[in-house]
């Protein structure tokens, strides 16, 4: 039995031959549909290949700048948390503002990590990367904020009242008689 042949009273009933074997005219000779082309159909396979590759740049620049957006969202986040928390030293307030402060700390050293899927030659990420790179800044300020509104951060100078030398006398009293 061929392939692709069906005989009658074999176990297949249908099949089909995908060979044009007939004296029959040529299926060229059947006009095409409305719409159809056969330029558009024998395109040479580089101009298709340039409008693939144009077309995946395109979608590794706004998904690059997607992930560079990222950070808004968890900035938003991590600002009602701190809100959340309150203004008074206790160990939640304490775990959000460190929590705050280490994932953009961490975000900033992954940077390469985090954009190396979307680099290509024809993908510019400098603009990605530097929103990136700022939206962690403003996280990580927004971090150091709440520090200092805990009132973790010395800014005063009783903060640094140790370090500082004992005054000078400058006046030295004396006198009155012993009782002794």
């Amino acid at each position: 039995m061929d392939k692709g042949k069906a005989i009658m009273g074999s176990g297949r009933r249908w099949a089909v031959e995908f060979t044009d074997n007939s004296a029959s005219p040529s299926s060229r000779d059947i006009p095409d549909p409305p719409g159809f082309t056969r330029s558009s159909h024998d395109q040479d396979d580089s101009s298709v290949s340039k409008q693939k590759k144009d077309s995946e740049a395109n979608w590794k620049s706004q998904k690059a700048w997607e992930v560079a957006q990222a950070p808004f969202k968890n900035l938003m986040m991590m600002g009602f948390m701190m809100w959340m928390a309150g203004s008074t030293v206790h160990l939640f307030s304490i775990g959000i503002t460190f929590s705050a402060l280490w994932q953009p700390i961490s975000a900033l050293q992954g940077v390469g990590k985090v954009f190396e899927p979307y680099k290509d030659n024809k993908v510019d990420l400098l603009g990605p990367k530097l929103v990136y790179i700022a939206l962690n800044l403003v996280g990580l300020g927004l971090g150091v904020w709440k520090l200092n509104t805990l009132g973790l951060l010395p800014t005063h100078a009783s903060d640094w009242v140790s370090s500082l030398p004992p005054a000078q006398e400058v006046e030295y009293s004396g006198g009155g008689f012993s009782l002794f």
